[in-house]
């Protein structure tokens, strides 16, 4: 069984990932803030990681996957966010500034969470 960390300051969207993704047949962790992100990753181990991008610092959820990735974390990792419809801002991934897998607009879908994550993982399979 895959397993998922959701690390978003929103403790609804957690909550609600971690029974979507649990019903989907995943093992679900989550946290709220980078720091508790940031020991999960290493307590937790887990197969892919779903992060916010703003949590208590604007670019709380970038600064996490740089940092993952400096330190060698190479699963995949799955940017959720609203900051498109707040400010207008539009990111994209970039191996250096924004080192992510995927990007998914926040809300989401349950079937599309799902997809995402499935889809992510048998692409890490592959590597």
């Amino acid at each position: 069984m895959a397993k998922v960390l959701i690390v978003d300051d929103d403790w609804d969207l957690v909550d609600a990932g971690r029974i979507i993704l649990e019903n989907a047949g995943y093992e679900v962790a989550g946290a709220h803030t980078r720091g508790e992100g940031m020991e999960a990753v290493k307590t937790f181990q887990p197969d892919l990681l779903i992060l916010d991008v703003m949590m208590a610092q604007a670019d709380d959820g970038i600064a996490m996957a740089q940092d993952l990735r400096r330190q060698g974390f190479r699963k995949p990792i799955l940017m959720m966010t609203a900051i498109a419809k707040v400010s207008s801002l539009e990111f994209g991934k970039d191996s250096e500034m924004v080192p992510v897998d995927d990007f998914q607009e926040k809300p989401v879908e349950p079937a599309v969470l799902v997809d995402k994550v499935r889809t992510l993982l048998q692409a890490a399979e592959v590597r």
